[in-house]
């Protein structure tokens, strides 16, 4: 077994906060010898593994495998684990951070940005800190108001917020150090310029890196770099062109002015959009290479003949680009998805290796964007090793062996054909946020995917922007699915959910467990010849790394899509995941994203060991009860509400107006039953501090009636099964999709 942290050690938080420290002072099992107040957090997270107590970055190290060697709890008794503790967090919006763990601290960030301090052994609240982000900023992101990690580095903590702070606080008393605006006020950066921040906290050579998120709305791209200890910022590499091709007085105006700017349309719909490229994920350094690896999202607008003419490969869209850490220069990028037009991101976990090829052992970057294939990098040069598809997919005949480059099918190519497109993957992608891990003992890459099909169609007359709304060239009333039971049959058949056991050498599929349905939670992999993952079912387990045997199942009830962590205090190892359901799935798909079965969504930190005696309370599973619905509405108003609704409220609220447990469903809200309650809620924003902004400068007073006409309507048509659907003891419906019965 992984030997426990040892007893006389001095702590890892002491070390790390002492900044500048005599080697002789430390261990030598703890921290190498020379230690600097840049260096020495970055040190303990290379050696990670002479302290495997603690979770110190991300992905626990630098190259982001999510392997701990922690083995206390394992394949023969993992049948025993029980609930340690669990911590309620408040909010029930989705949760998918990775709390870091420093000596004993549980260190977690949550849905709107706050950050909780806890004993990583009993749950007790040693502080909390809240940076107040306004409620209207929730509009401003595509995908609910989550927050994926904080960073830690000598004695401070660092998390960026929904409205675009970086904050860094004492980590022993959560005090703020200071606290910075990430979105430049004076850059080139469209006319939208709807920024949130979301992504997980970087920190390397003392240099805290930070991406963004916005591309549907209407954002350019950019990752900026700022000093851990005084927040000074570093340097801004943005990725893609100024639209008038004129110097940013950033580290990427070379490479954009001399290779990037000739990519795209010069007229296109970009100019005014930002071009979109934002880094909202992952962002990696690796200390063998040297480098920082920023991976690149989609367009904005998605619609490449808007976006871009029709013209170009657009740079740095759909990319992996490696700069210098210190500077941001530019070293090498490989490009992924030419022309997007899928919402194709590469913004996927970068994880490095080093594996065989023909006999040699290369240090390689690897990486599932979303476009369903699997991808292997030189990691030194960006050079392309080898690529497959790891998922069925239907836009692309395979990779040029070469570059890696995709060949497209003809009829995938949407934007600039015309036509209505079915494409798999969706904007979902076959793999999204949620974490992969790999097992140096198995030597098997574990990779959370699905498949989520989605109907592209160009939005007619041209690229027309909203204010507050997605602008992604779309016509977003044909990307709704009918409300009849023989479309919501077909689609859910085309709806699904598998854990991959991938060799990334052999480039296939060794196991893979089904799951009910996609959008599950990532993965750990521990020394224990154990995986981990939460589920969209509500369910935590734990499967057999060597054959996916499913060997515990803890019943969280609600759905989980954080990946979870390992550490341990005192000798005794646990498991910390984040539970709360939500993100894009659950909360645009209407009732399709109940794909995996009924769950209502409660948020909270819920920790494991083998002698845990916590108990979880039961929790409401009711979830929004249909209400009998006003009689009477105008179905010319509601026929009109439909594309107003589809524009503005969808992606929050629900396909066709239904929701899937997470925000309000608005066929039950009091606020449709009378006029001048629904226009204060939405057009003057009465609900603002619960992120529901005010919509009276984005539509006019009766455009916002028809959308409650038109979910007075939708009421009316579902209330009656709803109902049906709830008559057994339980009160819940008991098929996946209300209205339909699985074949």
């Amino acid at each position: 077994m992984t030997r426990p942290a040892s007893a006389k050690r001095r702590s890892l938080l002491g070390i790390l906060a002492a900044g500048t420290i005599c080697a002789t002072a430390l261990s030598h099992a703890a921290i190498p010898a020379r230690a600097d107040s840049l260096g020495d957090t970055g040190q303990a997270i290379i050696h990670a593994d002479e302290h495997p107590e603690n979770w110190l970055s991300y992905g626990r190290t630098y190259s982001e495998q999510r392997y701990s060697p922690l083995d206390q709890i394992n394949r023969s008794n993992v049948g025993n684990l029980k609930l340690a503790w669990y911590f309620n967090l408040d909010s029930n919006r989705g949760q998918e951070g990775t709390p870091l763990i420093v000596d004993g601290i549980m260190y977690a960030t949550t849905n709107w940005s706050k950050m909780k301090a806890l004993d990583a052994a009993t749950g007790k609240l040693l502080w909390e800190y809240d940076p107040r982000v306004p409620g209207n900023i929730a509009d401003k992101g595509c995908c609910d108001s989550v927050n994926r990690g904080a960073g830690y580095w000598n004695g401070k903590v660092y998390f960026g917020t929904f409205d675009g702070r970086l904050v860094a606080l004492d980590a022993k008393t959560g005090k703020k150090a200071w606290e910075v605006n990430t979105i430049p006020a004076d850059a080139s950066l469209g006319k939208q310029r709807s920024y949130t921040v979301d992504g997980g906290v970087r920190i390397a050579k003392g240099l805290v890196l930070i991406g963004n998120g916005g591309a549907e709305f209407g954002a350019r791209g950019f990752v900026s770099a700022f000093d851990a200890e005084t927040g000074k910022l570093k340097w801004r590499f943005f990725t893609v062109p100024n639209n008038k091709n004129e110097p940013d007085h950033a580290a990427s105006d070379n490479v954009l002015m001399t290779k990037a700017y000739r990519t795209w349309g010069p007229n296109g719909a970009w100019v005014r959009q930002g071009g979109g490229g934002t880094v909202w994920d992952s962002i990696v350094y690796d200390p063998v290479s040297d480098l920082v690896y920023l991976a690149v999202g989609n367009g904005s607008p998605w619609n490449y003949k808007y976006r871009s003419e029709g013209v170009g490969n657009n740079l740095f869209l759909g990319s992996i680009v490696a700069v210098k850490p210190e500077t941001g220069e530019y070293v090498w990028h490989f490009q992924a998805t030419t022309m997007d037009q899928w919402d194709y991101t590469s913004v996927q976990q970068i994880m490095t290796l080093d594996v065989p090829i023909n006999g040699q052992m290369r240090h390689v970057v690897v990486q599932a964007p979303k476009n369903g294939f699997f991808y292997m990098l030189d990691a030194k040069t960006g050079e392309f090793l080898a690529g497959k598809n790891y998922v069925y997919e239907n836009w692309a005949s395979g990779l040029d062996p070469l570059t890696g480059s995709p060949i497209y099918k003809p009829e995938s190519l949407w934007t600039l054909n015309g036509n209505f497109w079915y494409g798999i993957p969706g904007p979902l992608g076959a793999h999204n946020f949620m974490a992969m891990a790999y097992s140096p003992k198995t030597h098997l890459i574990y990779l959370p995917a699905h498949q989520i099909p989605f109907g592209y169609q160009n939005q007619v007359g041209g690229f027309k922007p909203h204010p507050d709304s997605w602008n992604i060239g779309l016509d977003m009333t044909k990307t709704g699915l009918p409300d009849s039971a023989e479309a919501r049959s077909a689609y859910l058949k085309d709806l699904k959910g598998e854990l991959l056991a991938w060799d990334p050498v052999k480039m296939e599929t060794v196991w893979q467990i089904d799951h009910k349905g996609p959008w599950n939670g990532g993965v750990l992999a521990t020394g224990g010849d154990l995986l981990f993952q939460g589920l969209a079912n509500g369910e935590f387990h734990a499967y057999d790394d060597t054959n996916g045997a499913d060997l515990y199942k803890f019943d969280a009830q609600s759905g989980i899509i954080a990946p979870p962590v390992t550490y341990s205090v005192n000798g005794k190892q646990y498991v910390a995941v984040e539970v709360g359901w939500g993100g894009i799935y659950p909360i645009s798909m209407g009732a399709m994203g109940r794909t995996s079965g009924w769950t209502v969504n409660h948020s909270y930190v819920a920790v494991f060991s083998l002698d845990g005696t916590a108990k979880l309370p039961t929790m409401n599973e009711l979830g929004f009860l249909p209400i009998k619905p006003p009689a009477e509405y105008d179905t010319k108003e509601a026929a009109k509400g439909y594309f107003q609704y589809q524009t503005y409220c969808q992606t929050c609220h629900g396909d066709n107006g239904e929701g899937s447990g997470v925000l309000p469903d608005l066929r039950w809200s009091g606020a449709i039953r009378h006029q001048d309650a629904f226009y204060n809620v939405v057009g003057r924003g009465a609900l603002t501090a619960y992120g529901m902004d005010r919509f009276d400068t984005s539509m006019k007073p009766e455009e916002i009636e028809s959308i409650r006409q038109y979910l007075i309507k939708r009421s009316n048509e579902t209330y009656q099964r709803e109902v049906d659907a709830r008559k057994n003891d339980q009160g819940i419906p008991q098929t996946p999709i209300v209205g339909i019965t699985p074949q």
